[in-house]
């Protein structure tokens, strides 16, 4: 059977830290590796169902940590789930690291955009590069701030390593992007002012013309 990446990024989260809910899971995705691997809230449950059915993860139940305010709230209490890795799944987890990795085809309407800019015209396009260049530098400041933070606490994790090669890739392929945005920025400008000048010696031999005639 194919198993989806979904339940191997499960698999991997799990046998870093046991015994974390669905909720948990989603909140470890949003600050981890959901900056460069995405999954919606609707993909980790069925995810988690199957992992549990084949024996790769077993969930175990207890009460929800909370006050209520009357016996009949306590009666009605819910059920924290959470799962933890198997042996099974553990091996199941390594063997599927060890394999190539699988190529995703990009999707980037940034990019999209940039290949027909030539449609909307320069000044579209500068702006869209603008809008670019701010969304990257605040992933930058988050990510760099990340570093820090992990740096602090993390450190002497046996996967601290693993860890902060994943931020330092981030890191620098956003200082690249944002350097390589300044020469877009540049090209682009030089074509609205060229489009502007020729413009402006069109009207101006048009002028000329008239004046003769």
């Amino acid at each position: 059977m194919r198993r989806n990446q979904t339940e191997f990024a499960l698999l991997g989260l799990l046998a870093i830290e046991a015994s974390q809910s669905g909720y948990d899971l989603r909140r470890t995705i949003q600050g981890s590796v959901g900056y460069f691997w995405g999954e919606s809230y609707g993909q980790i449950y069925p995810a988690l169902q199957r992992l549990t059915k084949e024996g790769l993860i077993v969930e175990s139940r207890a009460k929800a940590q909370s006050k209520p305010r009357s016996k009949k709230k306590a009666a009605g209490a819910k059920e924290r789930r959470a799962y933890s890795i198997t042996a099974e799944g553990r091996a199941r987890l390594t063997e599927w690291l060890a394999l190539p990795y699988r190529e995703t085809p990009p999707r980037d309407e940034f990019l999209l955009k940039l290949f027909f800019g030539g449609e909307a015209g320069a000044p579209a396009t500068e702006r869209q590069l603008l809008e670019f260049q701010k969304k990257n530098r605040g992933l930058l400041a988050t990510l760099e701030e990340i570093a820090r933070l992990s740096r602090e606490r993390n450190s002497q994790h046996p996967n601290f390593p693993y860890w902060s090669l994943t931020l330092e890739y981030g890191v620098a392929g956003i200082r690249a992007t944002l350097e390589w945005s300044e020469r877009a920025l540049e090209v682009v400008r030089g074509m609205d002012a060229a489009k502007a000048r020729a413009a402006r010696t069109e009207a101006n031999t048009e002028s000329t013309r008239k004046g003769r005639a």
